[in-house]
């Protein structure tokens, strides 16, 4: 893999062009925390779309696909009583009905959805939806036959690289290509903590590979994900839910209602901030500079 140092070209997303000097692409991931029911998905798209996301993103799998085999017959508790974990994996997902309420309520709102398909049966299922991109997830890096399914769409794919090497990076990046990829930095740690965080991979990965970086993140707070802005993250991706304190394993690194806001806000602001580097004299410092200095230059 040949480093470069040029800026990479935005990808189209729908209408969403996500790269450099764009706005950063938002995406609220409702994951699973709609615990199986599609009224709870709703809100968690209204959650998103009152601050300023662009997109909201699900999982989708064929559980008696996607679940390890040593992990089917393991006894979970859940708000349904005590089942396996393949029954669970059942229980809170969606199909045909559930998305399809979900695709018209989306684009009602004015917001993307999309998600991260487990299986290439899922690929499929996302594809009768046409959905303006998928998502691989971490845990799927190393799942070749899944990428190669994802690449034949021909849709923008969205990479995420927690618990992966740049070996494994690297084989995806073969498969997927880079005409229509965006890499998003992650460390799947839950919750994450700050040593763990790494920020400084995204500019790694955005020299390695020339494509657009961004970050999704599994901290509690949000000063992380401003400060991944600051060093160029494209687009931000954080788990959303109504209240931290849900039964499920995702809630409690997830943003609540407000705190999405106030991420959606302070990113908006440090966009404003950032700047193009050139030092001059701005507006607002001519009146200051007439009271204060005494030596003219």
């Amino acid at each position: 893999m040949t480093a470069t140092t040029s800026q990479p070209a935005p990808v189209a997303i729908g209408d969403n062009l996500v790269g450099p000097d764009k706005p950063v692409y938002v995406i609220g991931e409702i994951g699973i925390n709609h615990n199986g029911d599609v009224e709870i998905a709703k809100k968690l798209i209204d959650v998103a779309v009152e601050a300023g996301a662009q997109a909201v993103k699900f999982q989708k799998r064929t559980p008696e696909i996607s679940t390890p085999k040593d992990q089917r017959d393991k006894i979970r508790q859940t708000p349904w009583g005590e089942m396996t974990y393949l029954e669970y994996k059942y229980k809170v997902e969606f199909e045909d009905a559930e998305y399809s309420e979900i695709d018209a309520y989306a684009k009602d709102k004015g917001v993307q959805w999309f998600a991260s398909p487990w299986d290439v049966p899922s690929v499929e299922f996302l594809e009768k939806f046409d959905v303006p991109t998928h998502k691989v997830a971490s845990a799927s890096v190393t799942d070749h036959e899944l990428l190669q399914a994802l690449k034949d769409t021909g849709k923008p794919i969205i990479l995420s690289t927690g618990m992966s090497t740049v070996e494994q990076i690297d084989a995806a990046v073969e498969i997927l290509g880079t005409d229509k990829l965006v890499i998003l930095h992650a460390t799947s740690t839950y919750p994450l903590p700050a040593e763990e965080a790494n920020l400084r991979t995204i500019g790694t990965l955005q020299e390695r590979y020339g494509v657009p970086v961004g970050y999704s993140g599994h901290e509690v707070g949000l000063q992380i994900s401003v400060a991944a802005v600051a060093l160029g993250a494209v687009a931000v991706e954080r788990h959303i839910t109504l209240d931290r304190a849900m039964w499920g394993s995702d809630h409690a690194s997830s943003l609540e209602p407000k705190g999405l806001e106030t991420l959606v806000r302070d990113i908006r602001i440090l966009e404003q901030a950032m700047g193009d580097g050139v030092k001059r004299v701005m507006p607002g410092e001519f009146s200051p500079m007439s009271r204060l200095r005494r030596v003219d230059a």
